[in-house]
């Protein structure tokens, strides 16, 4: 009889409410949980020769990812009816999307009108963009309840799907290794500097958005590619901004004393990247104050304002 999976994490963001929101370290072993247990689904991306890929954010950042060897067109909500307009063969679009709504909403119902194939890669079985969709175009992946924005597990699935990288592999490497190499003084500093390989420049901003999303204003981070470094990022150091390399054995950048390395395993791809990064700003985050937690409900209420409709702390 085989024996039932342990998943810690992912009971853990089935239960907690308002008052235990995870940090983001949690929420990525819960993320490879649940694509251990449940496996994931095979993307599907078409075949066109020169389709537009649109998405919000670290939407557009995925979409960058699963078409990054493909002729393709790169719109986000706000240039993609200009870049429809002006580029020509674009003979397919794909919208990027984990709730399939605000945005993604305006952006199915204009390709409908303009008679386009459209293909929306959600994780919501009920996206209100789905009216615009014909029902063999619309992918749903799996997801976990997380806090809003985190958005782990949604766009993680993506990205494993499309290298097919696995996510034991990824869980025990984070557990056995990582685990022993973050330090317990992240809160002398007040920003870091991520160090990437320059082969994943693409993702390089999904982990500035990430910042930007749970530490920002508080604690500050800048990601740069291992070759981006190279040109005045650092003329002004400080012994408060913390330098994590990755696969890269930093020797040169940020003051002596104020730098870290995290080895990735060997032919790593952008999954177990994004899961390891991922992971160490959730270590970063639970050597702070709350910030997060504590004013997501204040933002929700005005982001709801803004949208005009109800946005929750929690995405179920």
């Amino acid at each position: 009889m085989t024996p039932v999976m342990k998943t810690p994490h992912l009971d853990m963001l089935k239960t907690f409410d308002i008052n235990s929101l995870p940090n983001l370290d949690i929420v990525t072993l819960g993320a490879l949980e649940l694509f251990m247990s449940e496996g994931l689904p095979t993307l599907d991306l078409g075949n066109y020769k020169k389709p537009m890929v649109v998405g919000s954010v670290n939407a557009f950042f995925t979409g960058k990812i699963l078409f990054e060897n493909a002729e393709a067109v790169f719109a986000n909500e706000s240039d993609y009816k200009q870049k429809f307009e002006n580029y020509s063969g674009i003979d397919g679009v794909i919208i990027i999307s984990a709730s399939g709504s605000k945005h993604a909403i305006e952006m199915s119902e204009f390709f409908k009108k303009k008679k386009i194939e459209t293909r929306l890669l959600t994780n919501n079985v009920n996206a209100s963009a789905k009216k615009y969709i014909d029902d063999d175009k619309f992918f749903v992946f799996p997801k976990n309840r997380e806090p809003y924005t985190y958005n782990t597990s949604t766009y993680m699935g993506m990205i494993l799907g499309h290298t097919g990288e696995d996510p034991k592999k990824i869980y025990n490497f984070l557990q056995k290794k990582i685990d022993n190499i973050i330090p317990d003084n992240f809160a002398d500093y007040d920003s870091y500097y991520f160090i990437l390989p320059s082969k994943f420049d693409t993702i390089r901003d999904m982990f500035l958005t990430k910042f930007d999303e749970i530490l920002q204003p508080e604690i500050s981070g800048r990601v740069f590619t291992v070759d981006q470094c190279m040109h005045a990022k650092n003329v002004v150091l400080s012994p408060k901004e913390c330098f994590i390399s990755f696969d890269y054995k930093n020797k040169d950048y940020g003051v002596k004393d104020a730098r870290l390395s995290i080895p990735l395993p060997k032919n790593a791809d952008y999954g177990t990247l994004m899961a390891v990064a991922y992971y160490v700003i959730g270590k970063i985050q639970s050597q702070y104050p709350p910030y997060f937690q504590d004013n997501v409900e204040d933002y929700m209420k005005r982001a709801s304002k803004i949208f005009g409709y109800e946005l929750k702390s929690i995405v179920e």
